[in-house]
Parts: C-alpha cells; sequence; structure tokens
C-alpha cells in the first residue's frame, strides 16, 4: 500500500512537472509575441513621431518671416491665397536702414572718401538738416549698369560727363529718424576737404585746393 502511495505521488508530481513545463513553453512563446508586439509599438511610435514633425514642418511652412525688419509697402498677396516659390507678394522698406544714392559727376569724386561727413537736405523738410557719412563708391558709373551700356568706339566722339553713385549712410539718431521714406527728393553735401577714413587717395587734385563742397541732388 506504501508502496502504491509513493508510486500514486510521483505520478502526480511527474504530472504537475509535465505542466509546469507545458506552461513554461506557453509563457515563453508569449515572451516573443509581447516581444514583437512591443517592436511594432516602437515602429508605431516613430511613425507617429515622424508624422508630428511633418506637421509641424508643413506648419512652419505656412509662416513667411522677412528676413529683415521694416514697413510693408505694395503688397499684392491676399489672406488665404495660394503662392507658388518665387511670387513676389510684398515689398519691406527697412526704415531705420534707409540709404541715400547721389549720383556725383565723375569731376566730383577725386577727392570723395569713405567716413566724410554729409549734410543732407530734403525738400519735405527744408529747414531740417540730416548729418550722414560716405559710406561707399560704385565700382562704375551708372551708365556701366544699364541694360545697353553705350559704346562710344561705334563713331559717336561726344563726351558725356558720367556719374558714379555715392551711397550714403543716414545717422540713425537724426530729427526725421523713421520718417524719412524712399523716393524723396534730397540734396547732399559733402565736404571733400575732409579726410574721412583714408579709403579713395587723392589722384588728381589735393584736398587744399578744393573751396567749396560738391552738390548733387538725388533720392534716397
Amino acid at each position: 500500500q506504501r508502496y502504491e502511495a509513493a508510486r500514486s505521488e510521483a505520478e502526480k508530481a511527474r504530472a504537475a512537472q509535465d505542466k509546469a513545463r507545458a506552461g513554461l513553453e506557453a509563457e515563453q512563446q508569449q515572451v516573443v509575441v509581447l516581444g514583437t508586439q512591443r517592436d511594432q509599438a516602437q515602429a508605431q511610435i516613430a511613425q507617429s513621431e515622424a508624422q508630428l514633425e511633418l506637421a509641424r514642418i508643413e506648419l512652419a511652412r505656412t509662416v513667411l518671416r522677412a528676413p529683415v525688419t521694416g514697413v510693408v509697402g505694395n503688397r499684392g498677396v491676399q489672406v488665404g491665397q495660394y503662392v507658388r516659390p518665387g511670387t513676389q507678394l510684398m515689398a519691406i522698406v527697412p526704415i531705420p536702414l534707409v540709404r541715400i544714392v547721389a549720383n556725383f559727376k565723375e569731376t566730383q569724386i577725386a577727392n570723395l572718401r569713405r567716413g566724410q561727413a554729409v549734410d543732407i537736405h530734403t525738400d519735405a523738410w527744408p529747414n531740417v538738416h540730416i548729418p550722414g557719412r560716405v559710406e561707399s563708391l560704385a565700382p562704375a558709373s551708372g551708365s556701366r549698369f544699364s541694360i545697353l551700356p553705350p559704346e562710344n568706339a561705334t563713331g559717336n566722339f561726344t563726351k558725356i560727363v558720367q556719374r558714379v553713385p555715392v551711397r550714403i549712410a543716414i545717422d540713425p539718431s537724426n530729427a526725421l529718424a523713421g520718417r524719412l521714406r524712399p523716393g524723396l527728393s534730397v540734396i547732399v553735401s559733402i565736404d571733400r576737404r575732409s579726410k574721412g577714413d583714408g579709403e579713395h587717395a587723392d589722384l588728381l587734385v589735393p584736398p587744399t585746393t578744393v573751396s567749396s563742397p560738391a552738390r548733387a541732388p538725388k533720392q534716397p
């Protein structure tokens, strides 16, 4: 009887062992399934993050940021309008960075240097003096940059006095700061006897022989 009882207990133990082994195999298979589900979930997360980044990019593309700070003018686009790349939407005028381009005669640029003081008068405010300084001289005359530059070698020997664009910076602390607009008529006066910063040294006329400032009307 004790033998039969022990045998019965042994069979029960083996059955429990087999059951535990089968449960272990099932759990191991479940681990594989869970690992696959985890990989799928991670792939879905990566896809969702990619879609989110794409949505952020598309949202950022709905906003056009101006490269400079200024005032909008000549606006040719309306809210809700679809535009193509390269389409001109508007003009932005950087009012604080307005410059004057004065076209001086070639006979007046001998002693012009960068940094020389400039006195500016406008027709809009005739009693207001605006200080400025010479910023740069163009590398060629204005006619050289025209669509059809003149060629005197074709038989035209008439001498025409050329004009050279001179860029003038306006002092930002002037009395009309923020009020000057491109297209206004101005008259600039430059004392060519001042040394400036030394660029564009004298080649033709010594500075001591210049007795009056050069004047040239132009537009900012």
